[in-house]
C-alpha cells in the first residue's frame, strides 16, 4: 500500500531532477562557450609543442588532447542532467569552428558528439544520481579512449594500434583523459563552486553544504 502511494511521488521527483530548467540551458550555453574558446586557444598551443615533443617520443603529444574533450565530464557534475556532456561539447565545438581552426568542421563536429556520448555512460549507469571524483575519472577516462581510436581511424590512419607510436598514444591518450578531463575537470568544478556561481544548482549546493 505504502509503494504504491508514494510511487507517483517518487517518480514526479526523478522527472524533475532530470529535467532540463531554463537555467541550465543557460549554464549550458556559458560553458559551452568558454570550452569553445579553450579550445581554440588550445589549437595555437598545440600546434607549436606538438612537433617538439614528436621529436622527442612519438605519440606523446596526445598527453594533452583532453584539453579537447575536458569539457564533457565538466558540465556533467556542473550541470547534472542527461546530454549535458554531449550539449556542451558541440557547442564547444561550433564556438571553436566560428573563430577558427586548422581542422575541418566534420571532423571536429563528429569528435564532439562521440565525446559527448562516451562521457555520458559512467554518470548514466548511475542514473545521474552520483556526482563525485570518481566517476568523474571514469568519464575522462572512457572519452579518452574513445577519442584515442577516433584519431587513429582519422588523422592516424598509417598508424598501428599494435606499434610503438600507436601504443604510445593510447597509454597517453588515457593518462591524459584521467588527469585532464577527469581529475582536473573535478578540481575545476569546485573552486567554480565555491566562488558562489553556482549556488542555484544542485552542484553548487552540493559543495557549499559540505563547508
Amino acid at each position: 500500500m505504502d509503494s504504491s502511494v508514494n510511487t507517483p511521488v517518487t517518480k514526479v521527483a526523478k522527472t524533475s531532477r532530470l529535467r532540463w530548467r531554463a537555467a541550465d540551458i543557460a549554464l549550458g550555453a556559458a560553458l559551452g562557450v568558454a570550452c569553445g574558446i579553450v579550445f581554440w586557444g588550445f589549437n595555437f598551443a598545440y600546434a607549436w609543442i606538438a612537433p617538439l615533443l614528436r621529436a622527442v617520443l612519438p605519440g606523446i603529444t596526445s598527453l594533452f588532447h583532453a584539453f579537447w574533450y575536458f569539457s564533457g565530464p565538466l558540465a556533467l557534475i556542473i550541470i547534472r542532467k542527461p546530454g549535458a556532456a554531449i550539449y556542451v561539447d558541440i557547442l564547444g565545438s561550433l564556438t571553436e569552428t566560428l573563430f577558427g581552426n586548422q581542422y575541418s568542421f566534420t571532423f571536429v563536429f563528429l569528435s564532439a558528439l562521440l565525446q559527448g556520448l562516451f562521457a555520458e555512460v559512467p554518470f548514466a549507469i548511475f542514473r545521474y544520481r552520483k556526482f563525485n571524483l570518481g566517476l568523474t575519472v571514469a568519464s575522462g577516462a572512457l572519452t579518452a579512449l574513445e577519442y584515442g581510436f577516433y584519431v587513429l581511424f582519422t588523422r592516424l590512419q598509417g598508424v598501428a594500434l599494435v606499434s610503438p607510436r600507436g601504443l604510445t598514444h593510447m597509454v597517453c591518450e588515457i593518462i591524459g583523459g584521467i588527469l585532464i578531463a577527469g581529475v582536473m575537470s573535478w578540481f575545476l568544478y569546485l573552486a567554480i563552486a565555491k566562488t558562489g556561481a553556482l549556488d542555484r544548482f544542485a552542484s553548487g549546493r552540493a559543495v557549499s553544504s559540505r563547508k
